[in-house]
């Protein structure tokens, strides 16, 4: 697909008024009824709605603008416009510019059935998933267990009762909706209502199904495997297309999203793809050096402890820390060195202690440190949050 921006002709920092006013400008230019049904035209009505459903969205927005359209797409990246078909683009049309006067008059008869079907559309889901830190870095599959409106055997979704079947509405003439003509001295109006007698369904249940009393769903558990790809952060979600509550009487299904939770680790903390880890050492261990092993994501490493580091010191372990949503990079682990000051002396270690105070140097007004002064900021901030 193409770029977002470059579909709706906007340049990368358009605001939000611009964004409604090129896309409305190009929805009607493309939509299916003004071309006669052009299957070319239903293909860039959708792929300018999915455009002008990322950028019109902050969040989503500011996704596409890290990651590409591979950050919101829900097997491939969270956010989730994958499976986006032409009945989301016309809710999405519907929902933004379908309240203006004579609007519905533009589209006729066709995009009013269009509006009454997404308008009984199932609810969607909202449930959550816990992820650990190694989760995050190698991806992970998930089984749900989700409660879900499902169709409804007995009437198969009809809402009526066994062996009987909705009849046509006698006001509406199963076409759910009301036309209304106004005439003005400034021309003649069309205004397209849903029809009162059958609440815009075109139909009439005459004997409701015992089973759904009329709703032709019934909750029921369902299991649903999902994969959460690597790099992820809380504050991307999956958007599972059509997996959602069905709607009422043979509505579409909604859509299901799992908002994703990052479990604490007490062993790491965690800026975007880099990780870090605090390491205490002795003071023997920060004077003469050492070689210890530390925990990573995935297991444990060899670490050398340079002799003479100093405590704020840090090491670092190279593409050790987690992926970036696209995968292409892996972060780094970087290891704080703190000096451990014992506080329960033995008889031994006072003395021990006591004799190198005699032969020990004073220490220098400043430290030298091994990082610079931006990297130490951030490793400052990830440890203290400020």
């Amino acid at each position: 697909m193409a770029d977002y921006y470059e579909l709706l002709g906007l340049s990368r920092d358009a605001d939000l008024e611009e964004i409604k006013k090129r896309y409305r400008k190009l929805a009607f230019k493309y939509h299916p009824d003004r071309n006669e049904g052009s299957k070319e035209a239903e293909e860039l009505f959708k792929q300018v709605t999915e455009a002008y459903e990322v950028l019109c969205d902050p969040e989503k927005r500011s996704m596409y603008d890290r990651y590409g359209e591979q950050g919101l797409k829900g097997s491939a990246g969270p956010g989730g416009m994958g499976g986006f078909d032409f009945s989301d683009a016309i809710e999405i049309f519907m929902r933004d510019f379908g309240g203006f006067s004579g609007f519905e008059d533009v589209f006729g008869a066709s995009g009013g059935r269009t509006q009454r079907s997404t308008s009984r559309k199932g609810k969607t889901i909202r449930v959550g998933v816990s992820l650990t830190l190694p989760e995050v870095a190698l991806g992970a599959k998930k089984t749900l267990r989700v409660s879900i409106l499902g169709e409804c055997e007995p009437c198969a979704g009809s809402g009526a009762k066994s062996g009987t079947e909705p009849v046509v509405c006698p006001e509406c003439g199963g076409a759910g909706e009301a036309r209304h003509v106004q005439r003005s001295v400034f021309g003649q109006f069309v205004s397209v209502q849903p029809c009162q007698n059958c609440h815009g369904e075109g139909r009439i249940i005459q004997e409701l199904c015992n089973s759904c009393r009329g709703e032709g769903r019934t909750r029921g558990d369902t299991e649903i495997e999902i994969e959460v790809p690597a790099g992820v952060t809380a504050e991307n979600f999956l958007t599972l297309r059509g997996r959602g509550n069905v709607g009422p009487r043979g509505g579409p299904r909604g859509d299901l999203v799992v908002l994703l939770e990052i479990e604490d680790d007490p062993r790491f903390s965690r800026d975007g793809s880099d990780i870090f880890h605090e390491l205490p050492i002795t003071f023997s261990q920060a004077a003469l050096g050492d070689e210890v092993r530390v925990p990573t994501i995935e297991g444990t490493a060899q670490v050398t402890i340079p002799a003479g580091i100093q405590s704020g010191d840090h090491l670092n372990l190279k593409e050790l820390g987690l992926p970036d949503l696209n995968g292409h990079v892996r972060g780094d682990q970087i290891i704080r060195v703190i000096v451990w000051t014992p506080t329960d002396l033995n008889t031994q270690q006072e003395e021990a202690l006591e004799n190198l105070r005699g032969v020990e140097t004073l220490a220098p007004e400043q430290i030298r440190r091994r990082t610079h002064s931006g990297f130490w900021s951030r490793v400052k901030e990830a440890f203290t949050g400020g």
